[in-house]
């Protein structure tokens, strides 16, 4: 029964610890995944309204004496 115990106590911390390396593998992709987020969002909002350019001078130009 000792043995028994022994390798169900084993195995459980196998478990958690695949699970935890899993955990922080997902969670060190969290942070790419937002910068994405925000490049795709600024991406978006310059497609829809893009950027005009200033209006040129109407100046009229000097008149030669």
């Amino acid at each position: 029964m000792d043995g028994t115990a022994i390798i169900i106590i084993l195995a459980i911390a196998g478990v958690a610890s695949v699970l935890l390396f899993a955990l922080k593998g997902l969670l060190d992709q969290v942070p790419d995944v937002i910068d994405s987020a925000g490049k795709a969002r600024d991406a978006w909002h310059r497609f829809k309204s893009p950027e005009v350019p200033p209006p040129a001078d109407e100046q009229e130009p000097p008149m030669a004496a």
